[in-house]
């Protein structure tokens, strides 16, 4: 992994990634409701190499008319370990555990994913942690603690299912960090449609789960997991490398905060749930801090031209 931070992308550049980065929140947001339809027909294996096989077709026909070919040698490594760890241990864990806790708990313990991707991405990458990114991030946290408590209720968490949550959380920040330097190398479609690949085979012993499961389950809980296939993988995930291509880890993960802010407007929304005073704090707690971690200090101000005593230089 490379120690050399990332350089300050173009204005223009910078809006693109920044539209990128907000399709892959709404995206991974919509994923709730999938989710709880697929949830309940299949089981978490299953579930996420169904997802990661939609997936992985749709990408590979988008690579192939693209001809983008092979990524470089250089990019395998960042690949592998994204492959495993995120795309793959990732999705089972989160499914699993999303099973033994209630999504309240679910979502608190998760949340502490982009906490470590700016730990790791400072201590692999070279990243810098800005005063701002730290208190954005922990006003998004405070939030995300916020919508998880409200979302509890009167539900459950075994100590298998804080254990899956807590592996989820690390097999994401450390899948974001090895992403990241493959993306040197390689392109955002080239780099997601082989870490989805590789997701893909890591989770290839739930084959007979996922074929069992598939002749007995509805219609509509089939159609949920290759939605969660095409586009908060497929889709989002590219998106999400194209944007993590042109800034931080640490920025990356801080944005994803304003995923509990989108899912709980989503429930509202589809299915009808309305949210309380703290889940709507909770919520903007979240939009606020992301909105700080985000932010860049202003410039100094331009001195009057030839003027050296506001210049600053000799």
């Amino acid at each position: 992994m490379t120690n050399s931070p990332a350089t300050p992308a173009p204005h223009g550049t910078s809006r693109l990634a920044l539209a990128a980065a907000s399709v892959t929140v709404v995206l991974w947001a919509s994923a709730f409701v999938s989710i709880r339809s697929a949830g309940a027909a299949y089981s978490p294996g299953a579930l996420a190499l169904g997802r990661l096989l939609s997936g992985a077709l749709v990408l590979a026909v988008v690579l192939l008319i693209r001809r983008e070919g092979l990524p470089p040698r250089a990019a395998w490594p960042g690949i592998a370990v994204s492959g495993v760890l995120w795309f793959g241990a990732y999705m089972v864990a989160l499914n699993w555990g999303e099973q033994e806790v209630d999504a309240g708990t679910a979502a608190m313990l998760v949340n502490i994913g982009p906490i470590l991707i700016a730990l790791l991405g400072a201590r692999f990458l070279g990243e810098r942690l800005p005063p701002r990114l730290i208190a954005g991030m922990a006003v998004s946290f405070a939030g995300a603690v916020a919508v998880g408590l409200s979302m509890s209720g009167e539900g459950h968490a075994s100590v298998l299912g804080v254990v899956l949550c807590v592996v989820a959380a690390i097999a994401y920040a450390g899948g974001v960090v090895a992403q990241k330097p493959a993306l040197a190398h390689g392109s955002a479609l080239q780099v997601t449609t082989f870490g989805c690949l590789v997701g893909a085979v890591a989770c290839l012993p739930f084959a007979g789960q996922l074929i069992d499961e598939a002749a007995r389950a509805p219609l509509s809980a089939t159609l949920n997991m290759v939605y969660l296939g095409v586009f908060p993988t497929a889709l989002a995930f590219t998106t999400w490398a194209y944007a993590l291509a042109r800034t931080t880890a640490g920025r990356m993960g801080a944005t994803t905060y304003a995923v509990p802010a989108l899912v709980v407007l989503m429930a509202w929304v589809f299915l009808g749930e309305l949210p309380g005073l703290l889940t709507l704090a909770g919520g903007a707690l979240c939009l606020a801090g992301v909105a700080v971690a985000r932010s860049r200090p202003k410039p100094p101000a331009k001195a009057p031209a030839g003027n050296a005593e506001y210049s600053g230089r000799g």
